[in-house]
């Protein structure tokens, strides 16, 4: 084990030197026994109870909670809510190692792998000269893989994997776009231009309008299958259907703008993201500026809102 406390000794500079001197990490392993030893059966009653499936859904709750802290610029907060992400992690490694499935060294071991793998110009012989080139890599390095795996399933007898499977159906829905929409892309599905992505939103928006034509309306125009149907409407079509059409279109509408900021070299998540802190920040600074004046945003009318929106903007 290397000396932590000989300040002497240098620490890596370079990733070969890196790789070749790993660091110990006797916190982790410390943090690791501990997960193992509430598992056990004179540990805790309700980590031996836990599931797979039982804290599924603590593992998005921390994951948001740690880009939240991210968004604040607080180290302090990010530095717990990692903590709290790798609870995630270790637990259910020990779960899986309790049931024979993996352990947490497996986990260790295949994301290194992969991580070295799919950096081959830093591992390997390939070049990249910039973040865009590194990610073009990726994704040729995760399209061979799919290749392989298809190959080994094949032999196999097995099913093989769609290109786009391997994306969880449980990502946000703008996550979910922006990556379909790169796989998409590795293997050769592309527009040639910008220009002719924003093409593809104009017709997009033009068939959302009509399928909104098309669709039955309650009050203040939104659409509802309890509404009315518009004159000369399809006599065929239920209005689950044309509702359902109406959203199917505004999904396309998103999706066509996803790719417009793929191709800008944007990411949409946290474009919107900035985007809806902005509005939060300036409905803020708007409810204080009501609570001043003694009433409520609320009570506002909506010439009055309008104008301490403008003055929010303003004083940006």
């Amino acid at each position: 084990m290397a000396d932590t406390n000989n300040e002497s000794t240098p620490a890596p500079v370079t990733a070969a030197e890196r790789i070749a001197n790993p660091q110990p990490h006797p916190s982790f392993d410390a943090f690791v026994a501990t997960i193992s030893a509430l598992r056990a059966p004179d540990g805790c009653p309700w980590d031996r109870e836990q599931t797979h499936g039982s804290i599924a859904h603590n593992m998005i709750e921390e994951a948001y909670e740690a880009v939240d802290a991210i968004d604040a610029g607080s180290t302090t907060h990010l530095r717990e809510e990692l903590g709290d992400v790798l609870l995630q992690v270790v637990l259910q490694s020990q779960i899986a190692a309790d049931a024979g499935e993996f352990t947490i060294d497996d986990v260790c071991a295949d994301v290194n792998a992969k991580m070295i793998r799919r950096h081959p110009h830093v591992f390997g012989d390939a070049s990249a000269s910039d973040a865009s080139a590194v990610l073009g890599l990726w994704d040729q390095v995760k399209l061979a893989e799919k290749e392989a795996a298809d190959a080994s399933a094949q032999a196999a007898g097995e099913a093989r994997e769609g290109l786009l499977d391997g994306v969880p159906t449980s990502f946000p829905a703008l996550m979910q776009a922006q990556k379909i929409s790169r796989k998409a892309v590795a293997a050769g599905f592309e527009w040639d231009s910008l220009d002719a992505v924003w093409a593809q939103v104009v017709e997009e928006i033009g068939e959302l309008k009509d399928a909104y034509a098309a669709a039955p309306k309650g009050s203040k125009g939104k659409v509802s299958v309890t509404g009315e149907l518009p004159e000369g409407t399809d006599p065929a079509a239920t209005p689950e259907q044309l509702v359902a059409a109406a959203e199917m279109e505004f999904g396309d509408v998103l999706f066509s703008l996803v790719n417009v900021a793929r191709k800008m070299g944007i990411d949409a998540e946290d474009a919107l993201r900035a985007t809806c802190n902005k509005f939060r920040r300036r409905w803020a600074l708007m409810e204080q500026a009501a609570w001043d004046s003694g009433r409520n945003i609320e009570d506002l009318s909506t010439a009055e809102q309008e104008e301490l929106w403008q003055q929010t903007k303003a004083r940006e």
